[in-house]
């Protein structure tokens, strides 16, 4: 069964997901998937207060009578009249009666009175109570990655525990005589198998715990025990035996232990025998044996699988709007998934890449995918793979 890319999409997130959670302390909660919305309990500010060192004043006048200081953590209220004010430092709680608050270096000081010397808004550097934020107000959504944004609002509202959902358990095994390991010594006709320890990489990178649970013969028994083994995960990736070959045996192996695929063939390029299925609750994504092509379709199907099962809120694939920097011709209407880099301002496609390639996603930081061929200067959507956004050149970046 062929499915454009978007159907294949969409097959993916209507399958039904049951998501365990855990409760864990606040501080080891960063990179976690908030599994319960949360409101404030506390306003901040909680009361009115000081954004200066300075004094706080009452009405409108050239000089104003000191009757008091207060200090951040000082709770007491002074009773202001017109043309008094009382010393305050920054983040103590203000007097209902004052109404301003002028900071130190505008006025000067003599006989326990300031003369202003510089004039300040009526209402200035008050801090008011919930101007940030308000009781009641949600503070973090269920499905948002815990960030340390997120840990700091927590904390400032008391929060020592959090609800989180379980952290995505991924299996990624290899198959293939002709493929070794790094640590394995090869033949004259074999080569070293880099697509496992880029999955396991790029899975972990995602969030996820993820496990190399073996390496398979091209046998089906030995894959079929392998699988065996996986299906306490709730993803196995595999990459490789997804055409039709003599030897490709991954297909038969999980059909005969109740693979129910939701699709077996996507209408793109690279990566076209892109398989995604379930056995009972584990889900199972086949990529192409070819590095490239199994990286690009992970980003597009395995990214948004892990997405749906660490719970998140915000799982589709974003993109930013940016011409292309050279023109790409495309002589069938397949979807075509193109490698480059997005600089600020264009999108450049790699010097060359090939679905069989390894050095070429190193040079990357994204792709896009054409329908049709473009022109140099043509609006592309470009999609980020790993979003640390740098130059290795100084850029002037005030606005």
């Amino acid at each position: 069964m062929k499915v454009s890319i978007y159907e294949g999409i969409e097959k993916i997130i209507q399958e039904r997901i049951e998501l365990k959670t855990k409760i864990l302390p606040l501080e080891n909660a960063i990179g976690k998937v908030c599994a319960k919305t949360l409101k404030a309990t506390l306003s901040l500010p909680r009361f009115d207060n000081s954004a200066m060192d300075g004094y706080a004043l009452k009405g409108r006048f050239d000089s104003y009578k000191i009757v008091g200081k207060i200090l951040a953590g000082d709770d007491k209220d002074i009773e202001l009249k017109s043309g008094e004010c009382i010393k305050i430092t920054t983040g103590a709680k203000t007097p209902a009666s004052a109404d301003t608050v002028i900071p130190q270096e505008n006025v000067s000081v003599k006989d326990n009175t300031i003369m202003i010397e510089k004039e300040v808004k009526t209402g200035a550097n008050i801090r008011k109570t919930g101007e940030d934020i308000k009781s009641g107000e949600v503070i973090i959504e269920k499905g948002s990655k815990i960030t340390s944004n997120f840990i700091s609002l927590l904390a400032s509202q008391g929060v020592t525990h959090i609800e989180v959902f379980h952290t995505p358990k991924v299996a990624v095994f290899a198959s293939g005589s002709e493929l070794k390991m790094p640590y394995e010594e090869l033949g004259n006709s074999q080569i070293y198998n880099s697509n496992t320890p880029y999955l396991m990489a790029r899975i972990k990178e995602l969030g996820c715990d993820v496990s190399f649970i073996g390496k398979s013969e091209d046998s089906l028994e030995a894959l079929k025990n392998l699988i065996k083994n996986a299906l306490e995960f709730d993803l196995i990736v595999t990459t490789g035996g997804v055409s039709v070959g003599e030897a490709d045996f991954t297909k038969e192996a999980f059909k005969s232990l109740g693979f129910e695929a939701l699709f077996e063939k996507v209408d793109i390029k690279p990566g076209k025998p892109t398989t995604v299925g379930m056995i009972d609750k584990t889900f199972v994504i086949n990529l192409p044996g070819n590095p490239l092509a199994s990286a690009l379709n992970f980003e597009i199907f395995g990214k948004l699988l892990i997405n749906r099962l660490g719970g998140y809120d915000e799982i589709y694939h974003n993109f930013i709007e940016c011409p292309i920097s050279e023109d790409f011709s495309k002589n069938r209407p397949v979807a075509t998934v193109v490698p480059g880099s997005f600089d600020g301002k264009e999108f450049t496609i790699a010097k060359q890449f090939s679905p069989n390639m390894v050095n070429v996603l190193n040079h990357c930081n994204g792709f896009v995918v054409l329908k049709n061929s473009v022109k140099a200067g043509d609006i592309v959507k470009f999609l980020p793979i790993n979003w640390e956004f740098y130059s290795k050149e100084f850029k002037e970046f005030l606005s």
